[in-house]
């Protein structure tokens, strides 16, 4: 199934004016894209209420990339635009704003480790031949022993004063000599604030509440308390919406922890899925009675051991990164149903949940490599058709649970594909007979088939 349900309002009470909720889960790179293209199939359905028109946005990881241009008025179909490299309204994401390298810290930390193994050299020796006269009669015995009889314990018994000695040294400087993450992702904060403002949309999330009467929340994770922390109007408003992507989207390891906040007060935050999964009870506490959650990460279900076509082997069998994303998957998604179970529990909400997820069987969107760039357009258009299929399968439970809010679906406004072909028209002159015709190129359908 690629849809989970929480039903728990009266259906047969119209309650237009509730509010309702879009919450977004992470998903790297392929994940987010795979988002993408599931919301523009999501937008498509929804015939009188627009992805755009909820009144509270969550958005974690890869979420947060996405929600704040649509809580901001930004179709999805615009950022399928960006997200493969056509021109819009919003800029091409590139290779760079990705993958930018974490270059100061790059240089700088192998330069640390050479500087104090320069320095600590000296004072080691020094130490060590401080502390030898002391232990002479000691150390002789201890060596008699070991050539004597030698094993781990003599051996141990002579090494662990000069070991001693060492662990008493400490180097000038207190870094690391590792750095904090081989990538930087200020680029995706400058990306996010550059194509805000080139569209005259607010990057403040005050601004945007007064301006589109919308909430946006965004989640990140603290790293110096190890606390959630949720950015918002009414929440934590000391960073600007960009600078709030920028620290709910810096995986641990692959991006160096986001540095934001006021001068003088930064805080060190990382990626928001490391606290929550998606954070539906933040949209749940701020009022929302309808939610509409999309997770693009869930386990792989190998029931018959066909990870691929006529593969019968065990996900073990494939080696360490299948084991990896499997394990990651199955934590993230066990945290997500978790707390759908507490909310199915908890007798202050009377609302609705609709959960929407790839099909616990699907091999190719489990095998795409969740920060593997060059996935991003392939990812799109197999997002689009997951939640095109599961919306199809659904769509009766669909149109009773959103009718109840006013809102109107059409399962065959949704169209075939999330880009079709299309042939672009040439001028040619009259005698330009044999003059050749343009390539075929991609173009996003708005809806419906074209």
């Amino acid at each position: 199934m690629g849809i989970t349900f929480v039903q728990k309002s009266d259906l047969s009470r119209s309650r237009p004016d509730a509010r309702r909720a879009l919450v977004l889960a992470g998903g790297a790179i392929s994940g987010g894209s795979f988002k993408l293209g599931g919301l523009a199939a999501l937008n498509r359905y929804l015939t009188n209420h627009k992805v755009t028109d909820f009144d509270i946005y969550m958005g974690i990881s890869a979420g947060a990339f996405l929600a704040a241009p649509i809580a901001a008025g930004v179709e999805p179909e615009e950022l399928v635009k960006a997200i493969v490299g056509e021109p819009g309204k919003i800029s091409r994401f590139k290779l760079l704003d990705f993958y930018h390298p974490n270059w100061r810290e790059l240089f700088e930390r192998p330069a640390y480790l050479l500087h104090d193994a320069v320095t600590f050299a000296p004072s080691l020796w020094a130490r060590l031949l401080r502390a030898i006269p002391r232990s002479l009669p000691t150390m002789r015995r201890r060596a008699l022993d070991f050539m004597a009889d030698p094993g781990l314990e003599t051996a141990e018994a002579v090494l662990v004063p000069y070991l001693t000695e060492l662990a008493k040294l400490r180097p000038a400087h207190r870094h690391g000599y590792l750095p904090s993450g081989i990538f930087d992702n200020s680029r995706i904060e400058a990306y996010i604030r550059h194509n805000l403002e080139r569209n005259g949309l607010p990057n403040s999330f005050r601004q945007l509440k007064l301006a589109r009467g919308k909430s946006l929340y965004i989640g990140a994770t603290n790293i110096d308390t190890a606390q959630g922390v949720v950015f918002g109007h009414d929440e934590d408003n000391s960073v600007t919406i960009s600078e709030a992507v920028q620290a709910s989207s810096a995986i641990p390891g692959f991006f160096r922890p986001a540095r934001v906040g006021p001068p003088g007060r930064e805080q060190d935050y990382v990626d928001a899925g490391v606290r929550k999964t998606a954070n539906i009870s933040t949209a749940v506490h701020h009022g929302a009675e309808l939610v509409i959650c999309y997770n693009p990460f869930r386990p792989f279900v190998n029931y018959r051991h066909r990870l691929t076509t006529g593969d019968r082997r065990s996900i073990a069998d494939h080696g360490m990164p299948m084991i990896i994303n499997q394990a990651f998957r199955t934590l993230l998604h066990s945290r997500l149903r978790l707390g759908i179970e507490k909310l199915k529990m908890d007798e202050s909400f009377r609302g609705d949940v609709i959960l929407i997820e790839p099909t616990e069987t699907d091999a190719r969107f489990f095998n795409m490599n969740p920060v593997a760039f060059w996935e991003r357009s392939a990812a799109a258009e197999h997002g689009f058709q997951s939640v095109k299929q599961s919306l199809a399968k659904h769509d009766h439970t669909l149109k009773k649970i959103l009718a109840s809010y006013g809102i109107v679906v059409d399962i065959n406004a949704i169209g075939d594909n999330l880009r079709e072909p299309d042939e672009e028209p040439v001028e040619r002159d009259a005698g330009a007979e044999d003059a050749p015709r343009s390539k075929p190129r991609l173009r996003l359908v708005a809806g419906g088939r074209r």
